[in-house]
């Protein structure tokens, strides 16, 4: 009550001195009052507000005794007070001073240093009749064990290790320079070779169980994976469509093509690709493949008796595909339908193995096949193989047999229809149904397959082809 009596003194004489003649109506005095009002309650939430602070420095003041065990030790509530509030302090220069350091992803962090690793698995049940038996065998294919890395901004490592249930091989091990000159990219190490398409690809990213019938009996089960160095060059637009070069320089090491290349010489393989948009739908891709290398030992039978010869003639080997994929923009993950083809030959001078003097091996062949997505996880397929080996009447000496490039018998031929579904449970997760007729002339007998395959993969790179 004092306090206010004084206050209302004080502001009227303030009034009466500053405004000569103020004359304090009713209404200015209502107003005083309401002003003084607002004062008092401000002064009773500051009272509240610092009895409440001050609560929580005496419970703090108390929990510091007790966990120093200085409770009873007389210390004024003023220099504890100023105690406390210096922890307080420190503390929070410390934390300002630990928030001030900021890690930002500027490089490789430690965890970056560590290779992406992923896993695959290929497991194949099949059942197959031919004109002698029937029976069923179940394979763990590959379990490939995949590894990649940027080792800087310019070079990535890549590397697939095939472990099958008898050795663990290298597949393929590679780095990769990227812009080592202008739109040049250049490679070291082993790998799938760029001879078509689907020769690039491992086993577990095929749209079918195997590879096409032409390629292995040409470049063997595994296709042509050699050692050495390849230059890839995007070469500048043609009209309207993309265009790549590939040259390729490794060691003549495939068992088929290169057989007698014992000291091995190098060969060299040409690959050129040109890719163009039909339309925002559809586009087609053409591309052109040369191998050529050298072999200079021959096993021949003289007399009798296997002898070996030195003589230098080389293989060649030639190829062209072709492929259109159509698929809708606005509906592209659950309609597409691909139709792919690739053609083989080889040209590959001998020294005939009956003594006879030099001799050529022409084989070629051929397949083709149409692809549709019908949903989102259903894949449908039919895919047609044709290949002919040449006929030589000296093929079939033993121990130096030249099958499956060449026969005995006369315009020997092979073909083989394979119609397929692949069921994508989940992108880490495919199945395959698939069933192969096999047929021919002058070869083996008719053979027919069911195959089921699983495939499956862990990691970060799904099904990546290669």
């Amino acid at each position: 009550m004092g306090k206010t009596f004084f206050i209302t003194l004080f502001l009227t004489s303030f009034l009466s001195l500053t405004i000569p003649g103020a004359y304090v109506y009713a209404d200015d005095i209502a107003e005083l009052k309401m002003l003084i009002k607002e004062l008092k309650d401000e002064i009773s939430d500051m009272q509240t507000r610092h009895e409440a602070e001050l609560n929580v420095l005496r419970e703090g003041i108390r929990e510091i005794r007790e966990v120093r065990g200085i409770l009873g030790v007389k210390e004024s509530e003023t220099e504890e007070l100023r105690r406390l509030a210096g922890e307080l302090a420190a503390k929070e220069d410390k934390k300002e001073e630990f928030n001030e350091t900021i890690f930002k992803d500027a490089g490789l962090a430690l965890q970056k240093l560590n290779p992406e690793i992923s896993v695959t698995g290929d497991i194949v049940n099949t059942y197959t009749v031919d004109a002698d038996t029937d029976r069923f065998e179940s394979d763990f294919r590959t379990l490939g064990i995949h590894f990649e890395s940027y080792l800087d901004p310019y070079t990535r490592f890549k590397a697939a290790i095939p472990v099958t249930t008898s050795a663990a091989v290298i597949g393929e091990a590679y780095l990769t320079r990227y812009g080592i000159v202008k739109d040049v990219n250049f490679s070291m190490g082993k790998f799938r070779q760029q001879f078509g398409v689907v020769n690039r690809w491992h086993k577990h990213g095929l749209d079918q169980v195997d590879f096409p019938l032409a390629l292995r009996q040409i470049f063997g089960d595994g296709g042509l994976n050699q050692t050495g160095i390849s230059f890839d060059w995007a070469m500048p637009p043609l009209f309207s469509s993309s265009q790549e070069f590939l040259i390729q320089i490794t060691n003549g090491e495939n068992d088929r093509v290169f057989s007698g290349n014992s000291i091995s010489v190098p060969s060299v393989l040409a690959h050129y690709k040109n890719y163009k948009d039909l339309s925002k739908d559809t586009y087609l891709e053409i591309g052109f493949t040369g191998l050529l290398g050298w072999n200079e030992e021959w096993d021949v039978n003289s007399g009798g008796t296997t002898v070996t010869e030195k003589d230098y003639r080389h293989a060649a080997c030639f190829g062209a595909d072709l492929t259109v994929l159509w698929e809708p923009t606005e509906n592209m993950r659950y309609r597409n339908l691909e139709w792919r083809n690739e053609f083989y030959w080889l040209n590959k001078r001998i020294m005939a193995p009956d003594d006879s003097g030099g001799d050529i091996i022409n084989a070629w062949g051929v397949y083709s096949y149409l692809q549709a997505k019908i949903s989102r996880t259903l894949d449908i397929g039919l895919r047609g193989d044709f290949y002919m080996p040449d006929d030589k009447n000296y093929a079939d000496i033993s121990g130096l047999s030249l099958a499956p490039l060449a026969y005995v018998e006369k315009d020997p031929y092979q073909w083989q229809i394979s119609p397929y579904i692949t069921w994508w449970q989940s992108p880490f997760v495919k199945f395959r149904l698939e069933y192969d007729h096999l047929d021919g002339r002058n070869l083996a007998q008719p053979e027919d397959k069911i195959m089921l395959q699983a495939v499956f993969a862990v990691g970060p790179h799904k099904h990546e082809r290669y």
